[in-house]
């Protein structure tokens, strides 16, 4: 007997959901840890209370409101559309928040409506919808991922050209522009924007603290809090941020370290994730007669929803081993 083309559509789009699942928490996030970004949030929202004056990214959402149009702006307004405009800018993409959320709409629609034409299943139609709609978002925290490591990556550099910088005599708000001019990528950029804010008129502490809410790193803060202590005690800054770099490069050699000797256990992980669906291409293109009883039947179906829901526990439990929080 031949296997249905539904039931088919129906594991091929399980294989499909657990495997994005598995893309985005079998690779370790390699990094600060989860506990020391929600310290550095929590120190920023008191800076923020005690100063009486409002927060930075409150006068720059207004301002980007104002260039709205009315419908724009209303959508823009709607809740959470401010988080998620915040996480779009530190990712270094430019579309605007709504425009994301039509899009992800978009895609989930229409991929609910394919899968469901095809297996007539509302459940697989719903989940792929889930998935698809995802995809957006997903792209837009890996972006802003990969901008915050490359961000972190160049900072010692960037407080190397600061320090010459300074000990030839330059002020500080010469030494980010000469940062922002030999840098590219985020820090260049990133630096750019606070030596602009610096020149409008706005103190040291606050442009200071508007780059750290623009990219909320735990290193950042390190030079952050550097450059401030040194404006309200006086010393040798550049004796300061030569000590920082020293500590931030050691602490990148450390993590590639730990990176290289945990390979093997992250490539054990994707084994294990991928080999069931292998084996499950291998045998329908070999021997269907013996998926017959499992795609079938009712029970089949069920036991593999409940595996494919044993497989995403077992990737949280790898990703949890293989996590390295520093």
């Amino acid at each position: 007997m031949e296997i249905e083309f539904g039931p088919v559509v129906f594991f091929s789009m399980v294989g499909i959901a657990v495997f994005l699942l598995t893309f985005g928490i079998t690779v370790p996030v390699f990094g600060e840890s989860g506990s020391a970004r929600k310290r550095l949030q929590k120190r920023l929202r008191e800076i923020q209370q005690s100063s009486d004056k409002p927060p930075i990214s409150s006068l720059l959402r207004e301002k980007y409101l104002k260039r709205l149009g009315g419908m724009e702006r209303s959508l823009e307004q709607l809740p959470g559309m401010e988080n998620l405009a915040r996480f779009i800018e530190q990712s270094g993409n430019t579309i605007l928040a709504y425009k994301l959320v039509l899009i992800a709409l978009a895609f989930g629609i229409v991929a609910g409506v394919v899968v469901f034409v095809f297996s007539n299943s509302i459940p697989m139609a719903g989940l792929m919808a889930v998935v698809a709609a995802s995809l957006p978002f997903m792209k837009i925290f890996t972006d802003r991922r990969k901008r915050m490591d490359r961000f972190d990556e160049q900072l010692p550099e960037a407080i190397d050209i600061i320090k010459r910088a300074l000990q030839a005599g330059h002020p500080f708000s010469e030494c980010l522009r000469l940062v922002a001019e030999g840098l590219d990528g985020p820090v260049g950029k990133e630096f750019g924007i606070t030596f602009a804010d610096l020149n409008y008129g706005n103190d040291l502490r606050r442009a200071m603290i508007g780059l750290l809410e623009r990219i909320p790193s735990i290193t950042l803060m390190a030079f952050i809090t550097s450059v401030l202590v040194q404006k309200e005690t006086g010393g040798n800054l550049a004796e300061v941020l030569d000590k920082i770099g020293q500590v931030i490069r050691g602490r990148f050699r450390f993590q590639r370290k730990v990176k290289t000797l945990s390979a093997e256990g992250r490539l054990s992980a994707w084994i294990l994730t991928l080999v069931p669906f292998a084996l499950f291409v291998m045998i329908y293109f070999t021997t269907p007669s013996y998926l017959e009883i499992l795609v079938e039947s009712t029970d089949g179906r069920e036991l593999v929803i409940a595996a494919s829901a044993a497989m995403i526990i077992g990737i949280f439990w790898i990703r949890r081993l293989l996590k390295i929080e520093v």
